[in-house]
């Protein structure tokens, strides 16, 4: 199977966790307290994946100089866009309460929404498709991570859009599409990389690690602590620790 479609193939099963998260969301009534400890766990798991498989990587093929500067680039980048769209209407986007605005409320946060979501979502594809290149095979430990991480992120944001009184038109197109643009992300991390130096590989996975910490302080850690609170810290270890274990047990 060529690489580009298995990287697609990858990104697409870690996306798809979106929208199962976004059915369960706007379906069922879950407390927010389960809600908030799965986020916990999700962000526990890219913690842990981040650590191991992108910076632990990048600083080993492309030294620590470069892999630290890219690791501020990327949490840079990421807070910058997100600034922007938080002022339009984007802010709570993961939140599962009452705190995201409606189209009432804020015309255009429907769009700023949409493309938070995005903008949280691309950095986690883009790096499967990037650990295909090492020719190894997927990183399974990525794709756990990401499908663990994405399903309390779709289940949170979607009941927080249906209190927000958003349809469920927009709702399930909005993860749907997300969901396909992991693929597609998958895809283009494994095309345009493919042939690259180690060097800018490494620069790359540590431009996404930074990009997904500012993504977990910014969005799901507030999430998760409002809502478990004194259990967010042993939730969050135990998201880690099931990461690292799976990576322990990788061939």
């Amino acid at each position: 199977m060529p690489g580009w479609l298995m990287a697609g193939g990858w990104g697409s099963l870690a996306g798809s966790a979106l929208l199962l998260g976004a059915v369960l969301g706007y379906f069922l009534p879950l407390p927010q307290a389960i809600v908030a400890g799965v986020m916990a766990i999700g962000a526990g798991v890219l913690i842990s994946a981040l650590s191991f498989e992108l910076m632990a990587e990048a600083a080993a093929h492309g030294g620590l100089t470069a892999s630290a500067l890219g690791f501020v680039a990327g949490a840079i980048v990421y807070s910058g866009a997100n600034y922007l769209l938080a002022a339009q209407g984007a802010k709570h986007r993961k939140r599962s309460g009452d705190q995201q605005d409606s189209e009432q409320e804020n015309d255009g946060s429907g769009l700023a929404i949409a493309l938070g979501a995005l903008l949280d979502g691309v950095p986690e594809s883009l790096v499967i498709g990037v650990s295909l290149l090492s020719g190894e095979g997927v990183s399974l430990v990525a794709v756990a991570a990401v499908f663990l991480s994405n399903l309390p992120e779709g289940l949170s944001s979607a009941s927080g859009m249906r209190r927000a009184g958003r349809s469920k038109l927009y709702v399930f197109g909005v993860w749907g599409a997300i969901a396909l643009a992991s693929g597609l992300a998958a895809i283009c991390g494994f095309v345009l990389f493919e042939g690259a130096s180690p060097g800018i590989v490494a620069a790359t996975m540590a431009v996404a690690a930074g990009a997904i910490l500012a993504m977990l302080a910014d969005t799901m850690m507030p999430e998760a602590f409002e809502g478990s609170h004194a259990w967010t810290g042993l939730l969050t270890v135990l998201g880690f620790l099931a990461a690292f274990v799976l990576r322990q047990l990788e061939p």
